[in-house]
């Protein structure tokens, strides 16, 4: 079903790599690097984090120490997945980069399900999306614990916003630099920059973008408040994060040590699933209280932007994709 491995890592993350990886990988692993391309020390990715590594030092009786490496510490986005790949990191926290694989692009497909708890129940264990996200990550030499769901995403804007597609018409946004994040946001009239995570804050700054389109208000609340003024709940991706780790890493380990650092990710995945919809609320109403303005858009504007997005964008994912792929995702995803 799923095609050959493929490496193509950067020179970078080669380079870096060799650095990173010591002796202590060369045989059984005592040591083991957790990252994470987004989140710093405090954040909700940052906790997991450490709750990851707290758990696999605890549950290994201390066989097992964790290195952990929050935002911008190794790299950018591109640059630590990619050191992922090359083995530089052995297990990461990530919001996956597409270059080395296009399927990685189903768990951003625009519109797939529109509600927390249809998401939930695709994303969790067991889930269609869950299974189809498994294989894929092993084609590219990842072991695939499961996701780390943040919830829907939106607009956070500067100075103006749109509720339609012919207000978005002007509007520059930034989107990830994955695809099809580009394409999802074009399909809804906006114009786009695709921009690294780590360069957002000065692309708003120098006004390069009016806002940011990648993200859970968590995000741009707590990065660009002072920045941004308006968040327009479009919830064009269930955002979500993934927990993996190098397969060359994880079959290094002797299997009580295997066991260990995946029933270490399923606690913390599953405690996500539990926390991620309460602190997504919480947040909306702390942005609000903070004065960003907050829009949730009503049903049938949303029904209108999931058609425009599936019409637009999932016949280039298909070409991407593959059919087989995309005829599951038709299959499963929220009927309009």
């Amino acid at each position: 079903m799923f095609a050959t491995r493929k490496f193509l890592p950067r020179l970078s993350a080669l380079t870096l790599g060799a650095c990173l990886v010591g002796s202590a990988l060369a045989a059984e692993a005592a040591t083991l690097r957790l990252a994470t391309d987004s989140g710093t020390q405090g954040s909700p990715a940052g906790d997991t984090l450490d709750e990851w590594s707290r758990l696999i030092e605890e549950k290994s009786g201390g066989e097992l120490e964790v290195e952990v490496y929050y935002q911008n510490e190794l790299g950018g986005q591109q640059e630590v997945f990619d050191l992922l790949v090359a083995g530089g990191i052995d297990m990461m926290l990530s919001w996956p980069m597409t270059s080395y694989d296009k399927r990685i692009g189903v768990i951003y497909t625009p519109y797939m399900t529109l509600s927390w708890d249809e998401a939930i129940e695709a994303y969790g264990p067991g889930g269609w999306v869950n299974e189809l996200l498994g294989g894929i990550f092993a084609d590219i030499g990842l072991k695939f614990f499961g996701p780390w769901p943040e919830g829907f995403n939106g607009v956070a804007s500067r100075g103006e916003y749109a509720l339609s597609v012919e207000e978005a018409d002007g509007l520059t946004v930034r989107t990830m630099t994955v695809f099809p994040a580009p394409q999802t946001m074009q399909a809804l009239g906006y114009q786009t920059a695709a921009i690294d995570w780590g360069e957002v804050y000065t692309a708003l700054q120098t006004g390069v973008v009016d806002g940011e389109a990648g993200n859970v208000i968590y995000w741009p609340y707590e990065y660009f408040n002072d920045t941004l003024d308006y968040y327009v709940h479009t919830k064009h991706f269930f955002m979500t994060g993934i927990l993996t780790m190098n397969m060359d890493s994880y079959e290094r380990l002797s299997e009580a040590h295997q066991q260990v650092v995946s029933e270490a990710a399923r606690e913390v995945m599953e405690q996500q699933f539990v926390d991620a919809r309460e602190r997504d609320e919480h947040y909306i109403a702390k942005a609000q209280e903070d004065g960003m303005e907050y829009f949730a858009l009503p049903e049938e504007t949303l029904e209108d932007f999931a058609r425009r997005a599936r019409e637009q964008v999932w016949p280039l994912m298909e070409e991407e994709l593959g059919t087989e792929i995309m005829d599951t995702i038709r299959a499963n995803a929220t009927p309009l």
